[in-house]
């Protein structure tokens, strides 16, 4: 009864568990079972490996055939199973030689012609056979071999068909290896701050976001700036360390969107407001992440922000606090890391044109509309401005406005102090050490004290208006915090509204 042991890997969440695909031919009738937990795709991987098999000049056995994939308690899905299952009954049928397979693993979904396509999570995978105590040769598809050859301190061979992987077995033609490579550093791209004209203060604003990695919510009118000041905060944000390029580049992976050229690059996803629950923070039957996940390490920017459903916004809370979303299921618990940087905007009235002639909302419409955003998620925003219309005559001159590149070298020189002291950008400091690195002068906590005490604020936002003011200190290379910077954080806070003569304000707690 001839057995064989190959070696593979799941996906749950980021992690990559390792699968023992165990392929049995027995005595009996004709038949093909898998076994061990498998989801739809799995099943159906019976028909592609025997056409694979079959089209590859290979003999399929004319017997009962069982293959587990152990743990049997774990969830299997996705065709990247094919292959180990294809490579599995050769060996056991005595068409390769098994004596290799020990040393190797096998991820990839087999086409009827015995190609091997290219399959979601490859990276992720690469980044667990590198953390092994006793790492094997992960042989994947060689579409896959550009995202898995930036993980270090792993052999991988490229696989583009099956015949190809039994001559590797069988000594015949070896495989060629994947060398690993680190991407160029790349140029900034996107559009540029200079092409925005006006909005000084909007801009600072965003500056001192990129900064410290801090919440943004822009209030205005419609075509005042809002998705154009947020559309060029990727241009400002300092560049990604090797870690950090990893983790996002790997959540792309698994969502199928990953591109060797992004590499490096902060993600910036801006779904529409219609979206789900599920697609903004994750989910499915088998849960994959979502646009939350995608952004992290860069910016999640939500446009009409009100407009998006109560339970997309208050989903969101979790993340934003945390930097994970857990996804629960009967079964099993998955957690993505969402630590992404929330830039949104809003009109500050359905219509758009609060305080102007134009406007035709009734004051109960107006609070409707802006009650749409709870308190808890405001609290969560450590600045809301208002952006006003830039007049006429600002554009129609000539742009004099200063560059993206410009105003990143301060906030990669402001993100850097918060390194060296920190470890962690401002806005991520946990409630234990804002006292020790974000100490305030006599003047500046008297001044806090007074205005929080004055608006009402919670605990949570005086303590991200210290790390706010921490923030626009370290933009200055200052190392205590003097009433100035407390005095800009609070300005900050007050969302005035287009109509400036009406001294209202939007969104305070």
């Amino acid at each position: 009864m001839p057995l064989a042991v190959v070696h593979s890997r799941g996906l749950v969440g980021l992690d990559a568990p390792q699968v023992s695909v165990e392929v049995h031919i027995g005595i009996g009738l004709p038949a093909f079972h898998v076994v061990g937990l498998p989801e739809a795709e799995v099943r159906e991987s019976r028909d592609r490996v025997r056409a694979a098999l079959l089209h590859a000049g290979f003999d399929f056995p004319n017997r009962r055939l069982t293959v587990n994939l152990a743990p049997a308690d774990l969830p299997k899905a996705s065709g990247r199973f094919d292959l180990p299952i294809a490579v599995g009954i050769l060996a056991a049928s005595g068409q390769v030689p098994s004596h290799a397979l020990d040393e190797l693993e096998f991820v990839g979904e087999l086409s009827l012609t015995g190609a091997v396509r290219p399959i979601r999570g490859a990276l992720a995978m690469a980044l667990a056979v590198a953390h092994e105590t006793r790492p094997r040769t992960l042989l994947l598809p060689a579409a896959n071999g550009d995202e898995a050859a930036l993980v270090d301190g792993v052999r991988l061979l490229g696989v583009e068909d099956l015949a190809g992987v039994a001559a590797h077995l069988g000594g015949a033609s070896p495989l060629v290896r994947i060398a690993p490579r680190t991407p160029a550093a790349l140029e900034r791209e996107g559009d540029d701050l200079a092409d925005v004209k006006g909005q000084a203060f909007a801009k600072r604003a965003l500056e001192v976001a990129a900064a410290g990695a801090h919440n943004l919510l822009m209030i205005g009118p419609p075509g005042a700036g809002k998705s154009l000041l947020a559309q060029r905060m990727p241009g400002i944000q300092p560049p990604m360390d090797t870690s950090e390029a990893l983790e996002s580049a790997a959540l792309a992976s698994l969502h199928g969107a990953f591109r060797v050229r992004d590499w490096g690059r902060r993600p910036f996803r801006a779904p529409h407001h219609g979206a789900s629950a599920a697609a903004i923070v994750g989910g499915g039957s088998n849960p994959r992440p979502g646009e939350a996940s995608l952004a992290h390490n860069g910016v999640l920017f939500l446009d009409e922000l009100p407009e998006f459903s109560r339970t997309v916004l208050e989903a969101l809370r979790e993340p934003l606090e945390t930097g994970r979303i857990a996804v629960a299921r009967a079964a099993r618990r998955i957690e993505f890391p969402a630590r992404f940087q929330l830039v949104a905007a809003m009109n500050p009235c359905p219509c758009g044109y609060y305080g102007s002639a134009r406007c035709r909302c009734t004051p109960e419409q107006v609070q409707r509309y802006r009650a749409r955003l709870s308190g808890p998620l405001l609290d969560r925003i450590d600045l809301l401005i208002g952006v006003v219309p830039v007049s006429e005559t600002e554009l129609m001159r000539p742009s004099d406005g200063e560059p993206s590149a410009a105003i990143a070298a301060r906030v990669a020189a402001a993100r850097d102090r918060q390194r060296a002291r920190q470890r962690i950008a401002n806005a991520f400091l946990p409630p234990a050490e804002i006292d020790r690195h974000c100490a305030l002068d006599t003047a500046a906590a008297s001044l806090l004290r007074q205005v929080a005490r004055r608006q009402h604020w919670s605990s949570r936002t005086l303590h991200r208006e210290q790390k706010l003011a921490r923030t626009i200190a370290d933009l200055a290379d200052a190392e205590r915090i003097d009433a100035r910077h407390v005095a800009e954080a609070v300005g900050y806070r007050r969302a005035l509204d287009v109509d400036a003569a009406h001294g209202a304000t939007l969104g305070a707690p």
